[in-house]
């Protein structure tokens, strides 16, 4: 492989042909790292210390449990998140007496729009940045402000969608909280996966200063994490989800044939001749259908076909392509958040909610989930309008 694709020796290299090992090397990487990190049980330990600081108190545990949701969607995979912080929840409403599906919901959404703010939140801004050259400070100062506002108005959504369900009767007292802390059982792997989780996140922001690739970011993980499992490694390497880094390798084939074909190409000039070379309406048309396409079909497929389109825009429409890049990532990443196969966060979230004994339907999942999507897709548009235009 060449020197480019370990440390950027120059100009990050825009292609989208063929398979992007970079991306692929870096979610892999990710994989081991978030399985040694819930080996060791830190998302049972963070969870679980929140609940406690906020006395376990209902209102505050699902505004909290939402802004973390958020926020470790920033830098691990929504999946992952998604997974863990579910659990929790449901363990917690056994506990306090309340409704969980609220809450489960609020954690989907947050965790989706936590994900569009950086280029390792998911997996179709991992495939848009290593396609297009952007860092991880590109996404944060751009998509990030943008997820940020959205946050805001989102908490205050749910707490008024959701509050008179969160009602509990029961009342914690000092000596209930201090029996449920959660008790780490090795100190040793616990702090090896907080130090590595630090590091990830000092290589990720710091890549576009140091020069080092995601791909080399996401090898070295692999190896430290895997170092420090010691006879525990082979077990993480077992759970890593090879059928999905298969699927983005198929996809990049598909997607490059397309290209290759020239549909992707006549797509973009369609685009562009709906648009009439008006910027507000092209970023109206991408963005809309990027939501409505991401709602019922996997966001991941249709970033990376979206990718070529959006950079032939840029040439035959003379429009700057991160505006377009930034319109794609709020489409596909929120749009994916309508509805329950939207997005594979969305999935695994019901999926452990119904597993607990609290189905959610398609009816009371969308009509929570389409009008917060409605509202930060505006939300989006109108930001994206007002900076860039």
């Amino acid at each position: 492989m060449p020197v480019n694709f370990w440390y950027e020796t120059g100009a990050a290299a825009e292609s989208s042909s063929g398979i992007n090992w970079a991306t692929i090397i870096f979610i892999a990487g990710m994989m081991v790292m978030v399985e040694g990190m819930a080996k060791a049980g830190f998302f049972q330990w963070l969870c679980m210390t929140i609940a406690k600081l906020v006395r376990f108190k209902t209102i505050p545990i699902f505004i909290t449990f939402m802004v973390m949701s958020a926020v470790l969607a920033m830098f691990i995979d929504s999946i992952t998140v998604i997974l863990f912080l579910a659990a929790v929840t449901v363990e917690l409403a056994q506990l306090l007496k309340f409704n969980p599906v609220p809450v489960i919901l609020a954690e989907i959404f947050c965790a989706n729009l936590g994900g569009s703010a950086t280029m390792c939140g998911d997996p179709p801004n991992i495939i848009i940045g290593t396609s297009l050259g952007y860092s991880f400070w590109d996404f944060l100062g751009n998509t990030g402000l943008i997820a940020g506002i959205s946050l805001i108005v989102v908490v205050i959504y749910f707490y008024l969608v959701f509050r008179k369900e969160l009602v509990s009767d029961t009342k914690m007292n000092i000596t209930d909280i201090s029996k449920y802390t959660y008790r780490i059982e090795n100190k040793k792997s616990f702090t090896a996966s907080c130090v590595i989780f630090a590091m990830a996140v000092a290589l990720l922001v710091t890549h576009a200063q140091t020069g080092l690739t995601v791909a080399t970011i996401g090898l070295f993980i692999t190896v430290i994490t895997l170092i420090t499992a010691g006879k525990d490694a082979f077990e993480l390497l077992k759970k890593v989800d090879y059928k999905t880094l298969l699927f983005f390798i198929g996809l990049f084939v598909v997607v490059g044939g397309l290209e290759q074909t020239g549909i992707l190409e006549i797509i973009a000039e369609f685009i562009g001749k709906i648009s009439g070379g008006n910027m507000h309406l092209m970023i109206a048309i991408i963005l809309w259908i990027s939501g409505i396409a991401s709602a019922f079909i996997d966001n991941i497929p249709f970033a990376a076909t979206m990718i070529p389109i959006i950079k032939n825009l840029s040439l035959t429409e003379s429009v700057g392509l991160p505006i377009l890049a930034w319109t794609l990532v709020m489409g596909t990443d929120i749009g994916g958040s309508a509805t329950p196969i939207g997005a594979s966060a969305n999935v695994v979230g019901t999926s452990v909610a119904a597993k607990e004994g609290h189905p959610i339907s398609w009816a009371r999942y969308c009509k929570a989930m389409v009008p917060a999507t409605l509202i930060v897709l505006v939300i989006s548009m109108v930001c994206i309008w007002c900076r860039y235009l």
